[in-house]
């Protein structure tokens, strides 16, 4: 497993960007899938975006197909979500997650055995 930590949520106008990152512990973390989960307040945890071990196969929610896009860089060991024309439906607590049995993108919350604490996108209208 691996230590993972979120950071740059925020509030932010509808229309509006930002990018989260997630950084992450450990020798193996390229050998980890990764994905980004999301919780709104009385909903379940989604599935956001991943991408696989190599960072050529990522998938996404449908509802943020096209505007947001999740990459990895394992020089330095971390993951980002960059989230364009943001929606308030987008609010949510963000997490990262790493898949350390599959190195291919996984959407299912018991795929994953590393969280990041998560943090707070707020989107208002």
């Amino acid at each position: 497993q691996v230590q993972l930590a979120e950071s740059g949520g925020g509030l932010v106008q509808a229309g509006g960007s930002l990018r989260l990152s997630c950084a992450a512990s450990g020798r193996t973390f390229s050998t980890y899938a990764l994905g980004w989960f999301r919780q709104a307040p009385g909903k379940e945890r989604e599935f956001v975006a991943g991408i696989s071990w190599s960072g050529g196969s990522t998938r996404y929610l449908d509802s943020v197909q096209g505007r947001f896009t999740i990459s990895r860089d394992d020089a330095k060991n971390t993951v980002y979500l960059k989230m364009n024309s943001l929606k308030p439906e987008d609010t949510a607590v963000y997490y990262c997650a790493a898949n350390s049995r599959r190195r291919r993108v996984e959407v299912y919350i018991q795929d994953y055995d590393s969280w990041g604490q998560g943090t707070q996108v707020t989107v208002s209208s």
